[in-house]
C-alpha cells in the first residue's frame, strides 16, 4: 500500500534488499549531487554528516528536501530543488540507506 508523505515521519525498519535499493536508488537520484556514499561533491554536501544526525534532522526534514526543495542554510551550495521523478516508498528507501552510512560513521 502506497504511503502518504505525511506517514513518512519516521523510516520504518527496512530489510537489507530495501537498504540495497536505497543504494542504487542514491546512485541514481541523489549522488550526482551528495557524491557516492553521501560523501558530498562541489555541488552538495555530504549527507554522511553531524549535522544531518537523526536528532537535528530527523527523517521528515529529508522527505521535505526532497519533494519540495529545501533553501540553503547549512552550507554555501545553493538551494535544493525538489526531486520530482522519485516516488514516496523509494524516499524512506534511500532515508533509510544515508541512515545505514551515518551510523556506519558513529552518528547517531
Amino acid at each position: 500500500m502506497e504511503r502518504t508523505l505525511a506517514q513518512l515521519a519516521t523510516v520504518p525498519h527496512l530489510t537489507q534488499a530495501d537498504l540495497e535499493e536505497g543504494e542504487r536508488l542514491f546512485d541514481r537520484f541523489c549522488a550526482a549531487c551528495h557524491g557516492a556514499r553521501a560523501s558530498g561533491t562541489e555541488q552538495g554536501p555530504p549527507l554522511v554528516h553531524r549535522v544531518y544526525e537523526p536528532a537535528h534532522h530527523g527523517d521528515y526534514a529529508f522527505v521535505r528536501a526532497v519533494t519540495t526543495g529545501v533553501r540553503a542554510h547549512h552550507w554555501s551550495f545553493g538551494d535544493m530543488p525538489p526531486v520530482e521523478e522519485i516516488e514516496p516508498e523509494q524516499i524512506i528507501k534511500v532515508i533509510g540507506y544515508i541512515r545505514l552510512l551515518q551510523r556506519e560513521a558513529g552518528i547517531r
